[in-house]
Parts: structure tokens; C-alpha cells; sequence
């Protein structure tokens, strides 16, 4: 086991050391919890902050996912920049998954759900995904995750994905273009800071 992987797990190796942080999200200075074993524990990190500062809006209403939610930053921002939306905060880490439950109720976001991957019900489609993946868990885990989860975008429905340069994202947007064929078009919308952000949407 990694110094990285540890968080890709349902029980995190790292001691449960809860700390409170303040974080901006959504325009807003918050309170939350956090706590070792998840990703990023002190802070928003830079890749979550490029994507957070230069996707467009998130849809009003319909089902929102964060994928690979961490103790929330993005599910929070989604939660409540759309507040009549249902926000899905998925992970595999069951410690990630109860700070986001909390940080949800404590920024007053009641629209957050979060879950495991296999809770969602399999005919949620999905009016926005947003999510800093994974991808120190291996090329092949990355890419059935993004495989499992791209396509559920509803009609018109957009992807924003933020990868690290230097972590592949130029061979990951080559990638999803010919895994998802010529009815989905894969953009790079914004560079940032060594990072880049795919944007996944309908041709």
C-alpha cells in the first residue's frame, strides 16, 4: 500500500483524526470536517480549486454527481449552487462518505446524497458530473470508472473532469474521445496551474 492509495479504500488505513478547517465554496467561507485517510484533508486542493473556479454553473435541478467525493468540496459547491438539484456524492471510502454526510448537514445542504458507487440507482441519469477522478489508482481502474459513469449523462447533460498535465490528461482526453465515439465530443475548456479540464458533452 501507497502513501496515495490508501484513501481509494471502503476502511482507510490512516487514523480517523477529525479536524475542522475553513474552506470557500460557493461564494461562501465554511466550516467544515475533515479527517486523515481521505483525500486532501487540510485544504481544497489546487487540481479541486482550478475546477471548482472555471466550470460553468451547474444545472438548477435534476441529479448532479461529484465522483470520487473525498470529505465534499465539490458535492457542497453543487449542493449549494443548486439547491433544488439532488446532489450524489459517490466514493468507496465509507470515511469520506460520513464527513461529507456531515458537512452537508452542517452548511445546511439537505439535497446531498452521498453513497457508494453501486447505491445509485441505475436509472439516475445525470445532468452534470463534475469530478477530480481518481487516477493514482491505476490506468485501468480510472478507465472503468470513467466508463461506468460518463455515459449515464442525461440529454445535453456535461461532464468536467479536472486531470494533472503531468498525470495524463492530454492521453486521457485522446482516450475518451475514441472510447466514446463521434456522438460525444471531449474538450479541453481550461489549463490551469499544470492542470487540465475535460469537458465531456454531446456532439
Amino acid at each position: 500500500m501507497t502513501g496515495h492509495d490508501h484513501y481509494f479504500t471502503a476502511q482507510p488505513a490512516s487514523p480517523d483524526e477529525r479536524r475542522a478547517i475553513t474552506v470557500e465554496l460557493a461564494g461562501r467561507t465554511l466550516e467544515v470536517e475533515t479527517a486523515g485517510g481521505v483525500f486532501s484533508p487540510d485544504h481544497v486542493d489546487l487540481g479541486t480549486q482550478v475546477l471548482l473556479r472555471t466550470v460553468p454553473a451547474p444545472p438548477s435541478t435534476g441529479d448532479l454527481l461529484d465522483l470520487g467525493c473525498g470529505w465534499g468540496p465539490v458535492a457542497l459547491t453543487l449542493a449549494l449552487a443548486s439547491p433544488q438539484a439532488r446532489v450524489w456524492a459517490v466514493d468507496v471510502n465509507e470515511r469520506a462518505l460520513d464527513l461529507v454526510r456531515r458537512n452537508a448537514e452542517r452548511v445546511g445542504a439537505s439535497n446531498v446524497v452521498a453513497a457508494l458507487p453501486d447505491d445509485v440507482p441505475d436509472d439516475v441519469r445525470l445532468a452534470a458530473l463534475w469530478s477530480n477522478p481518481p487516477i493514482r489508482v491505476g490506468k485501468g481502474a480510472l478507465h472503468a470508472l470513467l466508463l461506468r459513469w460518463l455515459p449515464r449523462r442525461a440529454p445535453g447533460g456535461e461532464a468536467h473532469l479536472v486531470v494533472g498535465k503531468n498525470l495524463g490528461a492530454d492521453s486521457l482526453q485522446r482516450w475518451l474521445a475514441e472510447q466514446l465515439g463521434p456522438a460525444v465530443s471531449v474538450d479541453r475548456t481550461a489549463s490551469a496551474k499544470g492542470f487540465r479540464v475535460l469537458t465531456v458533452r454531446d456532439s
